[in-house]
């Protein structure tokens, strides 16, 4: 393989390369690289398909286009001997091709990668484009013998992979670059360079001969090739049928996406995205309508989703017949339909569609055997040349959250006379805004244990920083976000970041301590805290024992069966359960003693008047002796004054305090070293 002949034996024979055919073989390796990769950028993607699926397809490409450039370079390739190739070796040599593209591209992809991972990548890939060639070459069928030369054949291996490692690291490395189309031609250009420049490496490390005593040889004095016109039209349409299938692949995936991502899948309307894209597009002149449905919690709580699916629906059904033909219409919530148009001039012939379609499902409808009336209200706002389109969908939100609204099957229109659009409407629409915007943040509280005087946990508490009002007092926002269902998602977001916020001081080797949580009433129950606080704890690996969950008395009070079952499984998961604003409610020494709780915290009304004030004070003792015989932890709020802690102390020395008195609400960045300082100072005056 690597041994030279005698020079006296034999007679080598020299070939050339046809300019053309050369400059197509790197063409071809060019546009499959570059397939390849525009491929495996969809491995990385949210796509419809697996990744495996693209990963294939791109192994598929990068494979199929190191054979074609192979032999499309050997077409060049002209020698005065006749030449043809074994069928069976030539179709087998692109499997390993294949086989190496899939394997490097799927080290390149993984989500944890390393400089060994790149250079396995290139090794493989470098291999995988060096077997091709010579598994190729063995397929030759000639009139003539080679021999390789040790040096340029181990020179092309070793281009192959180098140039495919360097290749390979910019592709995984810079993937937001590849956005830039220049940049991944670039990069697809390099790539198909080390396929060429292995090959024609590779030939031009291979010296044929034939024997001086071969009698029967007759040397051509013409160049002889190979059936090129034949070999390079196969090559061309397996390419072709390739990029075709991938392109009309990707056209699918794109479609799937645009059809998930901007199409409401019960309804099959447009949704909410779709709805704003168009929205943001400028007009002149616009109507906007927004149909609420009113009730569709109840008829889901009675009946069961599926009924209230059909409901939404027969809406959906009735609104897209009725509608005119200039208007769209829209899914942009769970009750809610939309219809814009920007044809404003036909004004008329919009309310009279409105009316209709209102007119038509306020008839009883029929579903699963059972005959209901909807309760339903329709706004609509229109802009004209001189109005401002942009708040166009606010004056429509503005009718339906007016107090005076009435679910009577009503077409209204905006008046800025009477409908405003309220700052706590404002606050409410903008609160999924604000925790993406990290407008809303948490500040932490220390707990103090007076018998150790060690800080011994935190509570955290919810604060907004809005863009245009500034600093929003809790007891504003938070009331408001109660009372329209928004607590509980700001609670799953509250969660989350004290989980986050806890793992960060762990990996920091920061001290780690106890942090509470409020849990809005009727949320205790429900399934999906529960749920929510496993996902947490497991996302961030850590123990249940580092948080504690903050109940109020009413809520427990309301549904007590439920509340002592919900209780008992967070005891379960290993969190603390405190029951707050104790003596608020209506407090009943049976309901105390039945919930497994851990800790009951004392209101700060109760501490305001002590030690002044002989009822507060005497009511205060009788609380901490109840909670001292149940074994309960006791945390007193709103400690402020040096009286105040003298009087606990003298009381029970393991109350835990939590006030202005040891500290103010902080930030997570601040807490650790201010804790560090705290115990620094308790140590001096200890010694």
């Amino acid at each position: 393989m690597f041994s030279l002949p005698n020079p006296n034996e034999v007679i080598f024979l020299q070939g050339e390369y046809s300019t053309p055919i050369v400059f197509l073989s790197i063409v071809i390796a060019f546009f499959a690289s570059y397939t390849a990769l525009s491929m495996n950028e969809r491995i990385q993607q949210n796509s419809f398909f697996h990744k495996y699926y693209w990963l294939g397809l791109a192994s598929i490409a990068m494979g199929l286009g190191i054979w074609s450039m192979h032999f499309i370079g050997m077409a060049a390739f002209m020698i005065p001997v006749h030449m043809k190739y074994d069928v069976t070796i030539t179709i087998i040599s692109v499997i390993p091709s294949v086989i190496a593209s899939f394997l490097a591209f799927y080290f390149a992809s993984r989500t944890k990668r390393s400089v060994l991972s790149f250079m396995l990548s290139g090794i493989i890939m470098g291999l995988g484009i060096s077997i091709m060639h010579y598994v190729g070459m063995a397929a030759m069928v000639m009139e003539a013998n080679y021999v390789y030369k040790p040096g340029l054949f181990g020179l092309s291996i070793g281009l192959a992979m180098v140039v495919s490692l360097i290749a390979i690291y910019i592709f995984s490395t810079k993937q937001r670059l590849m956005k830039n189309y220049i940049i991944k031609s670039l990069t697809a250009l390099l790539l198909g360079l080390a396929v060429a420049s292995m090959h024609y490496t590779g030939m031009k490390a291979i010296a044929f001969y034939i024997p001086i005593s071969s009698n029967n040889l007759i040397i051509d004095h013409h160049m002889n090739e190979m059936n090129t016109p034949l070999l390079i039209l196969g090559v061309s349409i397996g390419i072709f049928i390739l990029l075709f299938l991938s392109v009309i692949t990707s056209i699918l995936d794109r479609y799937v996406h645009y059809r998930l991502n901007y199409f409401d899948s019960l309804t099959k309307l447009p949704n909410r995205r779709q709805f704003e894209k168009n929205y943001n597009i400028t007009s002149n002149s616009r109507i906007l309508a927004v149909l609420h449905i009113h009730e569709l919690d109840r008829w889901n709580g009675e009946n069961g989703y599926d009924f209230g699916d059909e409901i939404i629906q027969r809406v959906g059904e009735v609104m897209f017949r009725l509608k005119p033909l200039s208007v769209g219409v829209y899914r942009i919530k769970g009750n809610r339909f939309a219809l814009l148009t920007d044809d404003a001039r036909d004004f008329e012939r919009f309310k009279v569609a409105m009316r209709q379609i209102l007119s038509t499902l306020s008839k009883p409808l029929e579903i699963n055997d059972h005959l209901l009336s909807l309760k339903m209200v329709c706004a609509y706002s229109t802009t004209d040349k001189g109005s401002d389109v942009n708040k166009l969908f606010d004056n429509t939100m503005a009718v339906l959250n007016h107090p005076t609204i009435r679910y009577e099957n009503e077409v209204i229109e905006y008046d800025p006379v009477i409908h405003t659009y309220t700052f706590e409407r404002n606050l409410l629409d903008r609160i999924d805004q604000a925790m993406c915007n990290n407008e809303l943040y948490l500040v932490y509280q220390p707990k103090l244990c007076l018998k150790t005087y060690t800080i011994i946990g935190v509570e955290a508490l919810l604060r907004w920083e809005h863009p245009i009002h500034g600093i929003i007092s809790p007891a504003v926002f938070i009331p408001l976000l109660e009372e329209n269902g928004k607590m509980f998602r700001v609670t799953d977001w509250i969660i989350e970041e004290v989980c986050k916020q806890i793992d960060e001081w762990k990996s920091l080797r920061k001290p780690v301590l106890q942090v509470a949580i409020n849990i809005p009433g009727p949320y205790v129950t429900s399934p999906k805290l529960i749920k929510t606080l496993k996902n947490s704890i497991e996302q961030y690996n850590i123990e249940g024992k580092y948080i504690e969950l903050e109940m109020t008395e009413t809520s427990v009070v309301k549904n007590i069966e439920s509340a002592i079952q919900a209780v008992n499984v967070m005891r379960e998961y290993g969190f603390s359960v405190a029951l707050d604003d104790f003596g608020t409610g209506v407090s009943s020494l049976s309901y105390l003693k039945r919930l497994p709780i851990t800790t009951l915290k004392i209101d700060k009304s109760f501490i305001d008047g002590i030690p002044d004030s002989e009822k507060d004070s005497a009511i205060m003792k009788a609380i901490i002796a109840l909670s001292t015989s149940l074994n309960l932890n006791i945390v007193i709020e709103g400690v402020e004054t040096k009286e105040q802690i003298d009087f606990l102390t003298a009381m029970n020395e393991s109350l835990i305090i939590q006030g202005y008195y040891i500290a103010r609400p902080m930030n997570a960045e601040k807490l650790p070293d201010w804790h560090t300082d705290f115990t620094i100072r308790q140590d001096k005056i200890l010694l």
